[in-house]
C-alpha cells in the first residue's frame, strides 16, 4: 500500500469514529479569532473563550471598540490572554483599515496578518471558507510522522507532504479528522493502540507493539 492509498485509508477509517466539526458556522472572522485563541490551549477552554467574546461583541466592529480589560476578562479560559486580546485587537484593526473588515482567503494575505501562522491561515481556508488546505498542528505533525507518511522535522514541512500525497479532496477533512485522532485514541505519551482502527496502516504499530 503507498502512502497515497494509506492516506485515504486513514480517512475512511477515523470517519467511521469521529464527526467532523463546525465552527461558528464558518465566519471567517470568527474562525480566525478561535483560531488565535486556541494557541497553547485545549479546545474546551478555546470554546468557552470564544463564546464568551462573541455573545458580548459579535462582530469585528464590536471587538475592535471594546476595552481591552472586558477582552481580556472573557478570554480569560484560553490563557495567555494579555497577549492574546492584545493581539485580536490589533488583527480586527488591520482587518478593518486594510481589508475593509473582511478576512482575505488566501494563505498569503492572512500571513501578513501579525502572529497569523500557515497553521492558523489554513485553519481559516478550511474551517470557514471550505477551500483546500492542511492546517498542521501538533497532533497532524506527530501522527502523519508515527504513522510514518511523512518523515519531517517541523509542521511546515509536513504541511508540505502531506500535500504530495493526500488527495486534495480530502485536505478539508484531515485536520479535524486526525486532532479528534491525536486527542482520544493517538496520544502524545501514551498511544491507545489496543482500540486504534489503524494500526494496519501504521509504522509505529509495526515497529513497536
Amino acid at each position: 500500500m503507498n502512502k497515497e492509498e494509506r492516506v485515504i485509508k486513514l480517512i475512511e477509517e477515523l470517519e467511521g469514529v469521529f464527526t467532523i466539526r463546525v465552527f461558528h458556522d464558518h465566519d471567517p472572522y470568527k474562525v480566525l479569532i478561535r483560531t488565535i485563541l486556541s494557541q497553547r490551549t485545549r479546545d474546551e477552554n478555546t470554546d468557552q473563550a470564544a463564546n464568551n467574546l462573541f455573545d458580548k461583541y459579535p462582530d469585528i466592529y464590536a471587538v475592535v471598540d471594546a476595552p481591552i480589560e472586558d477582552v481580556k476578562k472573557l478570554i480569560k479560559p484560553a490563557g495567555f490572554y494579555n497577549v492574546k486580546a492584545a493581539r485580536i485587537q490589533e488583527v480586527s484593526r488591520i482587518l478593518i483599515d486594510q481589508y475593509g473588515g473582511e478576512v482575505p482567503d488566501t494563505v498569503e494575505e492572512m500571513i501578513k496578518l501579525p502572529g497569523v501562522g500557515r497553521k492558523t491561515a489554513n485553519c481559516v481556508m478550511v474551517f470557514a471558507f471550505e477551500l483546500p488546505a492542511i492546517p498542521v498542528d501538533t497532533h497532524v505533525h506527530r501522527i502523519s510522522n508515527r504513522l510514518g507518511l511523512v518523515d519531517t522535522k517541523n509542521p511546515d514541512d509536513t504541511e508540505v507532504e502531506l500535500c504530495k500525497i493526500a488527495p486534495e479532496e480530502l485536505w478539508i477533512k484531515l485536520n479535524d479528522l486526525m486532532v479528534q485522532f491525536g486527542q482520544n485514541i493517538c496520544k502524545p505519551m501514551s498511544p491507545q493502540c489496543e482500540i486504534c482502527p489503524c494500526t494496519d496502516i501504521c509504522d509505529y504499530f509495526s515497529e513497536y507493539v
